[in-house]
This record gives structure tokens, sequence and C-alpha cells, in this order.
């Protein structure tokens, strides 16, 4: 009898970033994250001087911001003045979406949602 079974895939993205919005930390999270983000790209592309604009974001996304920050640097350039506004923006937003995704995990595991059921 041949194996009829489908071998197993992958998780879909819908299931991979549930956790980042079906409960309020995440979600609260996400608003901080898309208001610094707002507030950098008004600053950059409206304002007369963005200043330290960048700051907000980059700090509501740490760590992740960071590593990705360095990771995109190329070594010829000892600054990341090179990058545009909205590269930069694209990043520090995905940033703080795996970091929505890690505080809602961590929202379940409190919660005790998604953890095994206690055998004796």
């Amino acid at each position: 009898m041949p194996n009829t079974s489908r071998p197993r895939r992958l998780p879909h993205l819908r299931q991979l970033l549930a956790p980042a919005v079906d409960n309020w930390l995440s979600r609260g999270y996400l608003a901080v994250v898309a208001v610094s983000l707002g507030f950098f790209l008004g600053a950059w592309y409206v304002g007369p001087d963005p200043g330290l604009s960048g700051a907000y974001p980059l700090a509501a996304t740490a760590p992740f911001s960071f590593l990705a920050l360095l990771v995109s640097i190329p070594a010829e350039y000892s600054s990341p003045a090179w990058l545009s506004p909205s590269i930069l923006a694209v990043g520090m937003g995905l940033s703080g979406l795996v970091n929505a995704v890690l505080l809602g995990r961590f929202a379940w595991r409190r919660r005790g949602v998604g953890t095994a059921p206690a055998t004796s």
C-alpha cells in the first residue's frame, strides 16, 4: 500500500505571524513601532530637520534593528548614511514584527496556551 500522506510542509506565513496580532501586548507594541516609524518618516520627508528622529524606531525595535543595521552595512562604509530612510524604515518595521511575534509567543506561554497538558 503506497504512503499517501503528504510530506510535512513549512508553516504558512499566517501561522508564523499569528502571535504578533492575537494578544494586546503584541498589538500595543506594534502600535508603538508604527507611531515611531511614522514620526521618523514624517520628520525625514516633511520636516525641515530630521535630527535624531531615527533613534526612536531604532530603540523601539531593538535588539533586532541593531542586528539588521550591523548586517546591512558594508565594510567600506563607516556610517549608515548611505541608507535611504525608506529602506531603514522597512528594516526597522520587519524587526518590530519579529519582536512582536516573540512577545506574542511569550504571552502564549505565560497564559498557558499552546503548552502540552501536564501528565501524571
